[in-house]
């Protein structure tokens, strides 16, 4: 059965992951919010129908966990995630071949190559291949959709699930897509079978051989597949490559020949002998680390790649140009002549005007405190002027790490972990189940703004909402950190500085764990927050910059006052301040007082 669909659509990367998810059939979509993949659960609860189950989890080893529950259940599933979060997921994702799957299956993991909002840029390339299953790489947006709709029937035909792999530029591109008519797929039911679905030791070897029996096959499988395709053209260069790289290999070199690889693993060896045998000079062009090229060397075949092409950050036309140039493939470019542009102003990123993490921070640096941080836009209280977190390693890493410092013997100032509501609940919630545990001296503070921020937004469980805005329960901060015997457990208005002041200096100065909840909304998401706005009273300025320490971008140098005694007087952009108060309750003069309007 087949649903008619529209014309062409201009959809980002993204977007067509979701479109070809919901074509293919899924029934299920689940993910855990993460630059660069966030859109496509957004995009799939804005277009599929309410029979169609889409919510964010709270973390990504539960979503594929979900994910491949619902598949053992008979129902077609999308599970979505950035590349680090692969590794959360890793224990259930090195199994899951071995079980193998009911309904299709496909994870999706979005690596951001160049660290535009990831803490690494690892390869997850090489997960797929360690997983044993089934990777496609597509490099545009008709290709994702194409490939999300192969990939489940591939998941079905060999009973394993696959991984979809795009980056950033893949992911946040728009390209033109033309939908093919919907899938309707067959009802399948779930079927006790212990001995495949049970991974005790016994049944689990069964899986592996399962598993190498079917690597075989998709072996001789993927040496057919029309995803892998050769462009021959001029035959003194050759390029094999995938996703975003094949793109930027056409720009740069239009007339070499190309071997495009859909399909990572496994990889078409003989396509690839083949291909070497009818050029004469052979490159492999690649973001990140040299894993095609490593895999053409090992069959023996003479193949250039990583000395001209960068392994760190993300390939673009330019380095792709600069490459070939230094290999002699391309004549240098005459420099442009030289402009005289203003040289651009650097800008560091900072929290939004009326961030509710800011007084937190700026009592722990007051405090002199050891701040174990986390992921989050609230990691940039590590920059100036701020100045107030001194690790951040990984999602849930701030508990642990900060009851690693404890028995490490750090005393001479507090040990304060300081995570958001949003990763507590991701995984911080058995840190801090063992922080108790080892009756730890420490403080946790929760940065409580209801949402995941930094992706967007999104909403949490503790948001007491789905990813479609309907009402669902919500968790009690507060007494999830009392049940797990956390004490004190004290909630703060971070907004009010005398009172996190206090509440923090009690906390770090009590024994145990104690846990400090700062709970406001956050200033954008889901709907922007503005207050009464505030001026600053330039008879009563004297510069002193104790404003400007909270690092607040509304709050800048009036260039056109008198300065007092050589100092800058401030003022305040009407356009960014939100009201918050923060500032005008730490000015010693009174200088900052509501505006006189808005």
């Amino acid at each position: 059965m087949a649903t008619e669909v529209s014309t062409q659509q201009l959809l980002l990367g993204n977007e067509a992951v979701a479109l070809g998810a919901l074509h293919a059939g899924v029934r299920v979509a689940t993910g855990y919010p993460g630059t660069p993949s966030t859109e496509i659960i957004e995009h799939m609860a804005r277009i599929a129908p309410e029979s169609v189950q889409v919510q964010w989890a709270t973390n990504e080893k539960v979503a594929l966990d979900e994910g491949i529950g619902a598949s053992l259940a008979g129902a077609r599933v999308l599970v979505t995630m950035k590349h680090v979060g692969l590794n959360v997921a890793m224990d259930a994702w090195m199994t899951s071949p071995l079980v193998g799957v009911n309904g299709g299956l496909v994870l999706l993991c979005a690596d951001d190559p160049g660290m535009h909002s990831s803490q690494n840029e690892q390869d997850s390339r090489y997960l797929g291949k360690f997983a044993g299953v089934p990777m496609f790489e597509p490099s545009d947006s008709q290709e994702i959709y194409d490939f999300m709709r192969e990939a489940y029937r591939v998941s079905e035909q060999f009973d394993t699930p696959c991984l979809v792999r795009t980056t950033t530029r893949v992911s946040h591109s728009r390209s033109r897509v033309l939908p093919s008519a919907a899938e309707a797929p067959g009802e399948r039911s779930f079927e006790r079978n212990p001995a495949k679905y049970v991974m005790l030791p016994v049944y689990a070897r069964m899986g592996r051989e399962r598993l190498l029996e079917r690597l075989g096959r998709l072996a001789a499988w993927c040496e057919q597949h029309p995803f892998t395709r050769e462009e021959m053209r001029d035959t003194a260069v050759g390029v094999i490559t995938s996703s975003i790289s094949y793109q930027h290999v056409r720009e740069v070199l239009p007339d070499a020949s190309v071997l495009k690889l859909g399909i990572t693993h496994p990889l078409p060896k003989e396509r690839i002998r083949a291909f070497a045998g009818k050029v004469d000079r052979l490159f492999v062009v690649e973001e990140t680390d040299p894993y095609l090229e490593d895999a053409v060397k090992a069959l023996g075949l003479a193949v250039e790649g990583k000395t001209f092409f960068p392994q760190a950050g993300e390939l673009t036309p330019e380095l792709v140009r600069k490459g070939f140039i230094a290999a002699g493939v391309l004549a240098p470019q005459q420099a442009p002549a030289a402009q005289d542009w203003p040289a651009a102003v650097a800008r560091p990123p900072v929290l939004c005007p009326g961030c509710p993490h800011v007084t937190p921070f700026m009592v722990l640096r007051e405090l002199e405190a050891y701040v174990s941080g986390d992921i989050g836009c609230y990691t940039l209280g590590a920059s100036e002027p701020l100045r107030a977190m001194d690790t951040c390693v990984s999602m849930g890493s701030s508990i642990g790490m900060a009851v690693g410092m404890w028995k490490a013997g750090l005393k001479q100032h507090p040990i304060v972990a300081a995570i958001g509501d949003s990763t507590f609940l991701h995984g911080g919630v058995p840190a801090l189940a063992d922080a108790v545990w080892n009756q730890a001296d420490l403080t946790v503070v929760i940065l409580d703004n209801g949402v995941a921020a930094m992706t967007g937004g999104q909403p949490t469980v503790e948001f007491g909402a789905n990813v479609r805005g309907t009402e669902t329960a919500r968790i009690d901060l507060a007494g999830v950190c009392r049940a797990l015997g956390a004490d004190p457990v004290v909630a703060v208005d971070p907004y009010d500085v005398g009172a996190v002041h206090r509440t923090l200096l009690a906390a770090t100065r009590s024994r145990g764990v104690s846990v400090v909840i700062t709970s406001r909304p956050c200033v954008q998401a889901p709907d922007k927050l503005v207050g009464r706005r505030y001026e600053i009273d330039p008879g009563r300025c004297v510069g002193c910059q104790l404003c400007m320490n909270t690092g607040c971008p509304a709050l800048g140098w009036d260039l056109e006052a008198e300065p007092y005694e050589n100092r800058h007087r401030v003022r305040i952009d009407p356009d960014q301040c939100t009201g918050c108060t923060v500032c005008a309750q730490i000015c010693p003069h009174l200088a900052i007082a509501p505006a006189s309007r808005g």
